[in-house]
């Protein structure tokens, strides 16, 4: 089995200008822990629920107030994203996904083309767990 074959393709992706506060609810929105971040279509960042989970609203508002908060969700995705982003092509085998996975210790990869590193789907380990479900219900 392929990424491709497991991808979630054409991820919701955000521009690297895109403020933390509208791609925090773009993921609350559609309900995902992980969102490309992207300039021009090309992925150049990640950004996931645990780069998010850093920023400490309640303190931020406790200590700093509400214009503080303001601040911090106005901030650009890219001075929260990860920049150091592992993705693979659509013709990786999903073993070598899965190997990425745990080493990087990441819960979704990007799938990109090789030659534009242009992102066309997302395997998460949600999207592992649904294949190895339906193998498991074949048995």
């Amino acid at each position: 089995m392929l990424a491709r074959d497991l991808m979630t393709p054409n991820p919701v992706t955000v521009d690297l200008n895109a403020s933390t506060g509208d791609a925090w609810d773009i993921m609350r929105e559609n309900d995902i822990r992980h969102v490309p971040v992207v300039d021009g279509g090309v992925l150049v960042g990640m950004l996931s629920d645990r780069d998010l989970g850093s920023l400490d609203i309640g303190r931020i508002l406790a200590f700093d107030g509400a214009a503080a908060v303001r601040a911090e969700l106005a901030r650009p995705v890219i001075d929260r994203m990860s920049v150091d982003v592992v993705s693979v092509h659509p013709e990786a085998e999903v073993s070598d996904v899965i190997d990425l996975l745990l080493e990087a210790r990441i819960g979704a990869v990007p799938v990109v083309r090789p030659d534009s590193r242009e992102i066309v789907g997302i395997v998460s380990y949600v999207d592992i767990l649904r294949a190895l479900g339906a193998a498991l219900e074949k048995v």
